[in-house]
């Protein structure tokens, strides 16, 4: 609910509940959305619980997204959360938003854009440029996928999806 709606603010009696998922990145982000608040309104972090809700996105890692419904996969538990009064507020990384808002839920703040420059990681050559003709470049994003294809036509594209850490 938005701050100006609130009787009162968040106390370690009556926490603030932050919804995300349980990704490492969700969870830098929920933490940092907490840091945020914190600061913004002189609050002790135990006035604040983060409670991780698992999505679908996170459970089905062999498939486009466009093949399973899309970026509302990782935040249809979360919104449903919000509705439903098991969490107070959400964080969510804007890449995964939907393009729509579902009815009863705002868009309203948003933590600064830290670098926003992709990253290339290879075990083998230290550019895109050096990668031999044919080589397989693994993303799920579409906007990289065009981007790649754009400056390598021979590459070829595979699916990457999950966490981070398993990609690497």
């Amino acid at each position: 609910m938005p701050w100006g709606m609130m009787k009162q603010l968040p106390t370690p009696d009556a926490p603030l509940r932050i919804g995300t998922r349980g990704s490492p990145l969700a969870l830098w982000q929920a933490h940092e959305g907490r840091r945020s608040l914190m600061a913004a309104f002189d609050l002790p972090e135990a006035a604040f619980e983060i409670v991780v809700i698992k999505v679908t996105g996170d459970q089905i890692l062999d498939k486009a997204l466009k093949e399973i419904g899309g970026k509302g996969l990782f935040t249809r538990e979360i919104e449903e959360a919000l509705l439903d009064g098991g969490i107070d507020i959400a964080v969510h990384s804007m890449k995964d938003m939907p393009t729509e808002q579902p009815e009863g839920l705002i868009l309203n703040c948003y933590l600064p854009r830290a670098d926003v420059r992709d990253a290339f990681v290879s075990p083998h050559v230290a550019r895109l440029a050096d990668l031999p003709e044919g080589a397989v470049v693994g993303s799920s994003s579409l906007r990289r996928r065009a981007q790649l294809r754009h400056g390598g036509p021979d590459l070829r594209m595979g699916l990457s999806r999950g966490k981070l850490q398993k990609r690497m």
